[in-house]
This record gives C-alpha cells, structure tokens and sequence, in this order.
C-alpha cells in the first residue's frame, strides 16, 4: 500500500564511493497522487467555505451586480453617486492601469462592496424570518397569514440549494427565558408527584429562588448569552458529558441497528467493505459540505454543527475531565477481532480503497491465526470501566513508546470498527434474539468496543451491523443521519455480489493490515482487568427487553388525529402507573437545533392531564367518551410542552445553567439543589426514522431500521 511504503520512497547508503542513492518510483508516485488528492480536496473545502459565507447569494450574482453596474456607468448613469469616480481618483499612480482600466476596477471594487452589503443585509433578514416560530404554534393543517408571508419570504431567501453550513451564521441564538416563566412551569411539572405537603414546601423554596437567588444568576446568565453562540451547549457537553466519572458504557454511549428483516450480505468482510466504503463517503460529503442540512417544513434548517465532530475524534480520559480530541483528517481505520488490534490504511494513491479491497483486508485480519500479547485482547475495558483508572493508567503506561504509537493509531483513526466472533439479529420464532442483539451492542463483551471512540461500527459473523456511539460529541439524530445514508448505500447503491461479495475485484498488492503491537507490563494487565470488573458488573446488571410491534404504527395514530410522540408518552405513562403503582418523573428529550449549536431540551411527559387520563382508564366510573376528552387534552398539552422545549421555553436546561452560575459565585439554593437531585425513574427517546430519502420505504417495508436504544439513566429507572 502506498502509506507503507512511503517510508521507503527515498533511501541513501554512504560508500567509499560516496552517497548511493535509491528511489522507489512507484512510492514517488503514490506520493505525488497522494499530494493531488489533498491539494484537490483543499481547494473544494475553500470553494465550498466561500458559498456557504455568501449564502443565499452567489458568484453569479456577484457577476450581474458588477455587469449592471458596469452597464449603467458606461451609458452615463452613474449609479454609485460619485462613489466610483472617487474610487478611481484614489487608486495608486501606475503606468501598467490605463485610465480604461482604472475604471473597471473601480467599479468592480464599488460592485463587491454593494454586493456584500446586500449579502449581509440578506442574511440578517434570513435570521430574522429564522427567530420566528409562530408556525409551531399554529393547529394542524391551518395557516395564519402572517405565517403564510413567513414561508412566502423563506421559500423567496432559499431558493438558492443550500450546503450543510450555509444556514449557520443566520440561525438565532438560543433566548434566555425569564425566571417567572421557568419557575411557574416547573411546579406545573412536578405538581402530579407531589402531595399537598411537600408541595407547599417546594413552592415555598420556589418562591424564594424567584424573588432573592435568581435575579442575580439570571444577569449573568443573559450576559453570557450575548458572548457566546448557546448559553447551554457548552457547559452541558462539559458538566453532563465531559465531567462524568462514572463508566461511559450503558450510563451514556447509546447505539443504533441494522435493517431488522434484511441482511444484505451474510459475508462478513464484504459487509463490513460496503459499510466502511459508505461511511467514508458521507465523511467526504461531510468534509465538503455538501450534504443538504436537515430542514422543518422543507424550509426551516436545523443546525449541523454536531455533524463537524463525527469522524476522527475520540474522547480523551482525565482525572477530573475528559476532553475531546479531534482530527481535521484520519487516513486509516482501527480495527479489533479476537483479541487483536489492526491498522487499516483507507488510501491508495490518494484515492479511497473501494469496498473490494476492503473486504480484502478485513478477510486478511479474519484469516489471521496469531494470538492476542499479553493483555492485548482486554485492552478496551479500559474505555468500558471508571474514568479516573482509566486516565491514570493512559498518563502512566500508555505516553510513551510502543503502546504510545499503538493508542495513538485506535485515537486518531477516522472510527472504530470490530469484528464480532458472535450472530445476532432478528430470527422468526425465536425468543430474546433482540433482546441479546441489544445488550451485544449497547456493551459488547465489555472489552470489544472502543467506548472513547465517537462510534464503533460492529460487524458480526452473519453479516448483521450494529453502532455504539459515544454521546459528549453530538446526539442520536446526527449518528441516524449517517446510518440512514450508509444502510442506503450499502444496499441500494454499492450492493453485492450473488455469492455475497463486494463488487469489483481486489487489489490483492495492497499491503496486509498493520497489527498494533503493545508492551503491557503486569501493572498495567491488573488495571486492565480491574476496569473488566466494574465493566461486566455493570453490565449483568442490565436487564433488556426489546421486541417489534407491528399491530398498527404512527399512520394509524395520525389518522385518528393524535400526534405519535404524544400517543406514546402517554401509553407510557399508563403502563408504568399499571406497572409500578404511581407517577414519576418522566424525561423525553426534544431538539433545540433551530438554534445555533442548539442540542436538547427536556420534555416533563408526566404532567397533570396526562395523570388524570391514567387515573380514569383505572376508574370503572368514567366513560369511554370521558376517557377520549381527558386523552385529548393530555395529548394537546404534550404537544404544547414540546414545541416550547424546541423554541428554546423549556424548563431544565435553563435551571441547570442557573445552577452552574450558582456555584460559579458560590451561592447556594436550596430550590436549585432539590431539582437538579430529582431522579428520572423513567427516560424515553425517540431515534428519528426517514431523515433522508435515499428511498421509499413503502416500496421496501422490509428494509425498516430498528433504531436505536440506551441504558438507564438512573439505578432502578427505565
């Protein structure tokens, strides 16, 4: 492969007859295609970074500006005013500019200044028109006309095909909402889980908050608001992420599946070809910008500054904080099977491997007979276990030497890919297959994912794929995204061959794959396997139940004019009081990207309508009429708490902010620690289905995702 033997490209020996020199002309080669490859990828970044600057405008636009102007002056209409003239008259003595030409750049200069004018006044319009959210206000299927004018305005500022940035710099910062309206809802909140008694208490201390603590903790919070682009989004990735001692398996990596009755490949090597080929597109797509941002309404974008962090990162373990580590480019892959780490180049010539010479070398790692070093096959429980052991054993073994360039190449690969020795997926008829196919990916063996990394791509011996992502770096919507292109491309784009294989034949010169090779002394195989412990602990605790429910779907519940996510937080509800006895806190996550940097907000599904429908489907005395009145109002008051959540109104996240400015200036509220220790017994999710439209799934109902999933949040809750 030309990455091993770039090395080689140049060598020299000292003689008696002096220097001899050698020249491997096709490692030359390799690195003069290699160097056009980076130049020609630079050069689209560049031209791609100027379109998304000037957006909605264009070059072109650029062009008539200048040829109108141009136009008009030289038919003695002076559109500038005397602006030109005055140009032309400052412009340096030089014989090379005659006087023809001192006026064409004069107007030119005068063009592009009004063209970027217009450039940023059209921009601020844009964010203007993005800060209004009356839309989602607004009942289903009827439009206001003030709304109908905002989409009018937006349709008119878009037409241009936007790039994946081109919205960023116009999207509005998140607002700050006012303490008495965060107050109010969250005793609105928690007034269903609490009696009289504790209620009162918990009014009292709101009280006090609102009229003492928080005017002060508010300003602050209002002043970081205006210097920095989200007043959350920092301090939640390091708090809520980052800060987290505790073992990053099942408390906050979540994963994702594969198609749930597909398989398009049974051949292991060559679906893990496929696969890593389609990742690496979307990576390049990534790179360039060119992938179009999500869209509400086919018209509102939604922010994609999570996307920036997806490949080449890894979460770096600390004794007090962990950071991230990212890469602006990663030319190999890591790769783990029984025991063994791999080096896998993702180049040749500057050009990405195709899928058939990725099959090769996956086929070459499964082919291999050597057995793991020392320590070497539990190596990765040390991302699976506690932070702190983990971040003393990387500064103590792993900082210099060989198992320095061995971590180095795992944490600076574009991701992480392991080929499972196990079969999982979904089999008719047979009891707990998805149960087990969930837990392989939600923790694995306990030390056969790279936790740290921003995802582990998981290909098992029967061809079935799985993800387990790492959650400090952006949310489950953005790791669908990519999944929803790479299953699409996989299947209907690169497809396979009819014995199973990659198409296209091997390049079978390629270089084998390069083994990681490490020096584990006993010190550090005792960390390793204290890591395991905890790990596996951990996960034998987890108790899993996963299944398909195909009696009816989200169709049927829009026809009967209900929102889904409302229907099923409320079935939630139901089933828990059937199940437990009682309400409890309940956390939905919504989005918050139709702000910049925008990321999630909490939904409280446990609120006093959707208790009272509860309460009545238990109570023979309430009829079915009565039941459907007090289902519609908890339904309608869903939705209303979760369009707040999404314009930036909701509850937690500002408190939470509240609360980091509290201890910032060593000021303790009583309030603010009672909310921020209150336990989510019960977290529920959705993973967003169809956010690319790569194809129909009508046309394919087999082709459905499982989704994803994650572990408890809380000892006990669900």
């Amino acid at each position: 492969m030309a990455e091993a033997h770039q090395a080689v490209a140049f060598q020299f020996t000292v003689t008696p007859e002096g220097l001899d020199f050698h020249l491997s002309r096709e490692a030359v080669r390799q690195l003069y295609l290699a160097g056009i490859s980076s130049w020609k990828k630079r050069l689209v970044r560049a031209k791609n970074s100027f379109l998304t600057g000037v957006y909605p405008a264009s070059p072109s636009s650029w062009m008539v500006v200048v040829m109108a102007t141009a136009g008009s002056f030289y038919c003695q209409v002076d559109p500038s005013l005397g602006l030109i003239a005055r140009i032309r008259h400052c412009l340096p003595e030089s014989p090379l500019l005659s006087a023809e030409s001192r006026t064409v750049v004069s107007v030119t200069v005068f063009s592009t200044g009004v063209w970027l004018s217009a450039v940023l006044i059209f921009r601020q319009l844009l964010k203007l028109l993005l800060s209004y959210h009356g839309w989602m206000f607004e009942p289903h299927g009827k439009m206001s006309r003030s709304t109908k004018i905002w989409v009018a305005l937006m349709k008119l500022l878009s037409v241009r095909k936007p790039l994946l940035y081109s919205f960023q710099t116009s999207l509005p910062k998140l607002p700050v909402p006012s303490v008495q309206a965060t107050v109010t809802r969250y005793l609105e909140s928690v007034r269903p889980l609490m009696d009289d008694e504790k209620y009162g208490k918990m009014q009292a201390l709101a009280k006090e908050f609102r009229d003492q603590t928080a005017p002060r903790l508010q300003k602050y919070l209002i002043l970081k608001s205006w210097w920095t682009t989200n007043y959350v989004s920092d301090w939640w990735e390091e708090y809520i992420y980052l800060r987290g001692r505790s073992p990053l398996m099942v408390n906050s990596n979540y994963y994702a599946m594969d198609f749930l009755y597909v398989t398009p490949s049974h051949v292991q090597a060559a679906r893990a070809g496929n696969t890593v080929h389609a990742m690496l597109l979307y990576r390049r797509k990534l790179d360039r910008g060119e992938i179009p941002p999500m869209m509400a309404l086919g018209i509102v974008p939604m922010c994609s500054y999570q996307s920036e962090r997806m490949f080449n990162t890894t979460r770096i373990p600390g004794k007090e904080t962990d950071t991230l580590l990212h890469l602006v480019d990663s030319k190999h892959l890591a790769v783990y099977h029984r025991g063994r780490f791999y080096k896998v180049w993702l180049y040749y010539g500057g050009q990405l491997l195709p899928p058939c010479d990725l099959q090769l070398q996956f086929q070459r790692i499964l082919d291999d007979p050597s057995p793991p070093q020392p320590g070497e096959q539990h190596l990765a429980a040390l991302t699976a276990g506690d932070r702190v052991p983990w971040a003393e054993a990387r500064a103590r073994f792993f900082s210099q030497g060989k198992n320095k360039v061995a971590l180095d190449a795992i944490e600076r690969a574009a991701f992480f890919l392991t080929l499972d020795e196990e079969e999982h997926g979904y089999v008719e008829g047979r009891e707990g297959c998805m149960d087990a196919y969930a837990k392989s990916l939600l923790h694995g063996q306990c030390y056969d994912r790279w936790f740290d990394k921003s995802f582990t791509l998981v290909v098992y011996k029967n061809g079935k794929l799985g993800a387990n992502a790492e959650h400090s770096w952006a949310d489950a919507p953005i790791v669908g995204h990519l999944w929803e292109f790479m299953l699409a491309t996989d299947k209907f784009q690169l497809g396979y061959t009819e014995e199973g294989n990659c198409k296209g034949q091997p390049n079978t010169a390629l270089a084998p794959p390069q083994r990681l090779q490490w020096d584990l002394p006993e010190e550090c195989r005792a960390a390793i396997e204290g890591s395991l412990r905890v790990a596996r602990a951990l996960a034998q605790d987890v108790d899993f139940n996963c299944f398909q429910f195909s009696a009816f779907g989200k169709g049927l519940i829009k026809r009967c004019r209900t929102s889904p996510d409302a229907f099923i937080q409320i079935a939630l509800q139901l089933a828990h009081f059937r199940d437990k006895g009682c309400f409890c806190l309940t956390y939905e996550a919504s989005m918050t990207r139709l702000f910049r940097e925008g990321r999630t907000e909490t939904v409280r599904s446990c609120t006093a309508e959707a208790t009272a429908f509860v309460r009545s489907m238990g109570d023979p005395r309430h009829s079915r009429s009565e039941r459907q009145k007090l289902f519609q109002l908890a339904a309608t008051k869903h939705q209303q708490l979760y369009r707040l959540a999404m314009t930036g109104a909701g509850i937690d996240r500002h408190l939470f902010c509240l609360y980091v400015v509290s201890r910032y200036l060593g000021v303790r509220s009583p309030f603010l620690d009672q909310v921020l220790s209150e336990p989510w017994r019960l977290s529920t999710s959705q993973t967003p289905q169809q956010q690319l439209k790569m194809f129909d799934l009508a046309e394919h109902p087999d082709h459905v995702s499982t989704g994803g999933g994650f572990g408890p949040v809380s000892t006990g809750g669900h």
